[in-house]
């Protein structure tokens, strides 16, 4: 059987982008993995993204949740590289860890994994997920997982999340003609941050995964900006240019959005209401950005070696728009 590449959530934000990316490098003339098969994982192979990704050369789509991943089961698929974007559920650092460590038994040569805002690796981060990326970067710097190697992305805040509300504002203008309803950001006015394409981040995974010599890219931890920095001030000027006429109302910092899909997605079934504290120590992240500290660190410059980010606020607030 061929050697494999894994992209655990290949349907997600990143996976999406690594495993088009992916498909098309191996193909290339000059690959040195042309002989390698790409395993896609997902949660449901009925999906419209699965359904896509089953249709790229190279691609072979698995129902498959990573977190149940064995060191067996990643020699069966004869698994030489990983791809990991993992979630920030409370169980992150045991789920991912107990993930990389069955990557080291089984033999697996090289993972590029999904971290957050450089700002935010930190061991005193407010935030739980972010120390979750610090502690797990730690555990992969120890010499017992030296012969795993491994790149950590640690990119901006993702544009998606950063212009929904934006989109959602545009589209309910056009529907109903008001420009009075409130415009709700978590932007800060003033500050300018380097948000990021979450397809941008993918396409930097999968020119990772594709080096002949890994070993000049284990233990970096790379930052990665959007092209552009953008204030909350300016997305409105953005929208405005859109919708042709002035917003009337608008609300910075708004944490209402984020307020209730951690109501719905963590706290709905009792299940974390004992992590209450926890889970809405998310709510503490974007005070890093708030506060001007993500776009102190430059994108890397293997990142812009490599596939530099292209997708500007501009484009990513019209790909929301449809």
């Amino acid at each position: 059987m061929s050697p494999s590449i894994l992209v655990a959530g290949a349907t997600g934000n990143t996976g999406r982008s690594a495993t088009e990316t992916l498909s098309k490098l191996i193909q290339a003339p000059d690959s040195p993995l042309r002989n390698h098969r790409i395993l896609a994982l997902t949660r449901s192979a009925d999906s419209p993204a699965a359904k896509h990704l089953v249709t790229l050369p190279g691609v072979e789509v698995i129902q498959q949740n990573w977190v149940e991943i064995t060191s067996e089961w990643l020699q069966t698929h004869h698994v030489v590289r990983a791809f990991i974007a993992p979630h920030v559920k409370p169980s992150q650092f045991a789920e991912e860890t107990t993930f990389h460590l069955a990557l080291l038994h089984a033999g697996v040569k090289y993972v590029v994994r999904i971290s957050t805002a450089a700002a935010s690796v930190r061991p005193d981060a407010t935030a739980y997920y972010a120390r979750g990326h610090w502690a797990i970067e730690a555990l992969l710097s120890v010499p017992e997982f030296k012969a795993l190697h491994w790149t950590s992305l640690q990119p901006n805040a993702f544009g998606s999340f950063w212009f929904y509300t934006a989109a959602e504002f545009i589209k309910e203008y056009r529907k109903t003609g008001r420009a009075d309803t409130v415009l709700k950001l978590m932007a800060p006015k003033d500050t300018a941050v380097g948000v990021i394409d979450p397809d941008d981040i993918g396409v930097v995974a999968a020119h990772l995964l594709v080096q002949e010599d890994t070993a000049r890219h284990t233990g970096k931890r790379y930052v990665l900006n959007g092209p552009e920095d953008i204030s909350g001030e300016q997305i409105v000027q953005m929208v405005e240019r859109i919708i042709g006429v002035p917003v009337q109302n608008v609300q910075y910092k708004d944490m209402s959005g984020l307020d209730a899909f951690l109501e719905m997605e963590y706290m709905g079934n009792g299940q974390n209401r004992n992590s209450r504290n926890v889970i809405w120590s998310i709510r503490r992240a974007a005070e890093t950005a708030w506060g001007g500290q993500v776009t102190a660190p430059p994108t890397s410059k293997e990142v812009l070696e490599l596939a530099a980010p292209r997708r500007t606020p501009q484009q990513m607030l019209e790909s929301l728009l449809g």
